[in-house]
């Protein structure tokens, strides 16, 4: 059975919003002539219960309904304009201010509940991109970047969150990810874009990606993290790329 969707964009709470203000409308104006009552016959009786019954109704249920219906459509519009502004254009994963700033705002709440103190972070950045774009042409390159940041994206746990940080590089934060786990996610989207084909006739090579991430358990700021994560993808891009490496901190907390 399907659930009724009560958010502000959600049509039920349109509906149900109406039907509440025009009973209330109704209400309001057998309240205020139920004074007058007790004076009249049955048959002015019964026209008053009437009027104020189907006035009502009638001027109020379809204004009602159309200040709710651009009311959604407002919050719609805005939900829209929301998600324009926190995602990239290319890749329709965050962009780099909202992933920061959501990573940020996790860390944050950390600071309150100690069972959110501990994660993972991973910076992915892919392998060759500049000779990629040189070779075949910017649209290629497009077209790598894209299917790199689906196969992240369908790599992760519905509470992960993945952003494109920069041109070829993209960050993952693992909250409460446990160092055995972060790994295998890391190596799972290593393997995973190596075993790429861009779905193009000028393209034969192979696409791969170099992954620097480290762990923590403690207080955390996002600049220590993705610094320390950033360490270790020069480290993987010194060590011949196409691999993981990490750095695991479990004690003490990272950054105060």
């Amino acid at each position: 059975m399907r659930k009724l969707d009560f958010a502000p964009t959600g049509w039920a709470r349109v509906v149900l919003t109406t039907l509440i203000g025009t009973l209330f409308c109704i209400g309001v104006a057998l309240y205020v002539d139920s004074f007058n009552f007790p004076g009249m016959t049955e048959a002015e009786l019964a026209r008053a219960l009437a009027v104020n019954i189907l006035l009502p109704g009638l001027l109020a249920g379809p204004l009602l309904f159309f200040l709710m219906n651009k009311i959604r459509q407002l919050a719609i519009a805005q939900r829209e304009l929301a998600e324009i502004a926190s995602t990239d254009s290319l890749t329709a994963v965050l962009n780099r201010g909202a992933f920061t700033m959501m990573v940020d705002a996790y860390l944050e709440q950390s600071r309150e509940h100690a069972n959110l103190r501990s994660g993972a972070l991973l910076v992915i950045d892919a392998d060759h991109f500049k000779t990629i774009n040189d070779r075949y042409g910017h649209q290629l390159g497009d077209e790598a970047l894209k299917l790199i940041a689906g196969t992240i994206k369908d790599t992760l746990r519905g509470a992960d969150i993945v952003g494109r940080v920069g041109g070829e590089e993209f960050g993952v934060f693992l909250p409460g990810a446990t160092p055995e786990q972060a790994q295998s996610v890391a190596e799972r989207i290593r393997q995973a874009v190596f075993n790429l084909k861009l779905p193009l006739p000028t393209w034969s090579g192979e696409i791969s990606v170099s992954i620097g991430g480290v762990t923590y358990n403690g207080l955390a700021t996002y600049d220590h993290l993705f610094s320390l994560a950033d360490e270790r993808l020069y480290g993987a891009k010194a060590g011949g790329r196409n691999r993981v490496l990490f750095r695991h901190v479990v004690d003490p907390p990272i950054a105060a």
